[in-house]
């Protein structure tokens, strides 16, 4: 009798172990620096076709909404902190690789990740310094001293381990080194938030533009992402863990030489993305979703939640999951605001709500009004205010499954 009962003990306890193995979810992104979609679509990536035949490829775009409030640079520093906001320059502030005096008030994905769970591992691989110091804002106090927990970077500054070349090959040599050392940690540690940032691929760009140099080092970038997805598929295989992985790019090409960006042309602004993620929606599969949307995606998949004014802030929606809506825009006439969307959940009642402040830029608290239910089906909405003060106006559009922000300036 008691054999029997340690026997069905230790089944017990192997079982919730593993229960509670495969609950763990964890997540990583990669940037690889400045690929155009039309490029990647021409070279042969082994590694991104096996990610995405499990779960998708898509076109996308950096840059904000063309001509609007939130036109964005197509500029590298702009890029990943788009990814890790959520958000469009006019409100993370950095404008350019001088990263000068970023708003910290639009949180990363690292901070909500760390705020909400301490005690969970973080790692950046990064060829750049200035993502972990700038951009993340490591043990600022602007950032609640936000710390990672493990960090892999700086090696562009150490000149007499990696002496500079005409070349870049001491860039390419620090991508190995950091793709090597980033699919060894996630093999052995399994962090459960980690950020990958390859360059070599834009030396190579800058340098030759449209050419096999380029191209070569888009196969080699991809032989990169490649460690990374080996040990991921290692930690799912031995530890019953529930990855997801992001790859992307920080911005596109000019499509003259294919040397520059930082414009708004349709190959600046044009990128893509590669995930496993499973049950990818509307707004990955109908839609040319935007780096704003991965930030989103990898909280939905960390059971990150966002606090609702924070949440409102935020400009991407979730690749993957249930959603209320996608496509949602505002116009203007006549003192009233007219809002659509393209439905989903054709069931949800969606709240709208509209504030005329922007105290959230410099720290504070903006009063939003709930002023009209909607039926998620009607796909339209008109909200007279012309009893609010004219000039400016933050609409949020809130849903079951999804909520989404514009902005209305100068009406």
């Amino acid at each position: 009798m008691t054999r029997i009962f340690f026997s069905v003990l230790l089944i017990w306890v192997t079982f919730s172990n593993l229960q509670a193995q495969q609950s763990t979810r964890k997540a990583v992104f990669i940037i690889v620096d400045g690929i155009s979609y039309n490029t990647i679509e021409k070279i042969e990536t082994p590694n991104l076709d096996e990610i995405a035949r499990v779960g998708g490829y898509t076109r996308a775009y950096v840059g904000g909404e063309k001509g609007t409030y939130s036109q964005t640079p197509t500029i590298s520093a702009v890029g990943y902190n788009s990814l890790l906001t959520g958000t469009w320059v006019n409100k993370h502030n950095v404008w350019d690789n001088r990263i000068q005096q970023p708003n910290y008030n639009y949180w990363t994905i690292f901070r909500f990740f760390q705020s909400q769970y301490p005690h969970r591992k973080t790692a950046i691989f990064s060829t750049w310094l200035d993502n972990r110091t700038k951009l993340l804002g490591e043990n600022l106090p602007q950032t609640g001293y936000l710390q990672v927990g493990y960090s892999f970077d700086g090696f562009e500054l150490d000149s007499i381990r990696f002496p500079r070349d005409s070349e870049s090959e001491y860039i390419r040599t620090i991508d190995e080194l950091v793709s090597t050392e980033a699919g060894n940690y996630i093999r052995e540690q399994g962090p459960d938030l980690t950020w990958v940032y390859l360059q070599y691929t834009d030396d190579m760009g800058h340098k030759f533009g449209d050419s096999d140099q380029f191209h070569q080092a888009v196969k080699l970038a991809d032989s990169q992402v490649g460690k990374v997805w080996e040990a991921v598929k290692y930690r799912q295989q031995h530890f019953g863990e529930d990855w997801q992985i992001y790859i992307t790019t920080d911005h596109g090409r000019d499509a003259q030489s294919g040397q520059n960006h930082g414009g708004q042309t349709d190959r600046e602004r044009g990128t893509w993305i590669v995930t496993n993620a499973k049950n990818l929606n509307r707004q990955f599969r109908d839609n040319t979703p935007g780096v704003v949307d991965i930030m989103p995606s990898i909280a939905r998949h960390l059971d990150v939640t966002f606090p609702r004014l924070q949440g409102y802030e935020v400009d991407g929606i979730p690749l993957f999951g249930e959603l209320s809506f996608t496509n949602f825009s505002l116009a203007y006439q006549d003192k009233k605001i007219r809002l659509h969307w393209k439905s989903v959940a054709k069931d949800d009642q969606l709240k709208v709500w509209i504030t005329t402040t922007n105290n959230f830029e410099t720290g504070g608290q903006d009063l939003y009004h709930l002023v009209q239910y909607v039926n998620c089906a009607d796909e339209t909405a008109v909200i007279d205010v012309s009893q609010m003060p004219s000039g400016f106006f933050k609409v949020v559009l809130e849903g079951k499954h999804n909520m989404a922000n514009k902005w209305l300036v100068g009406k």
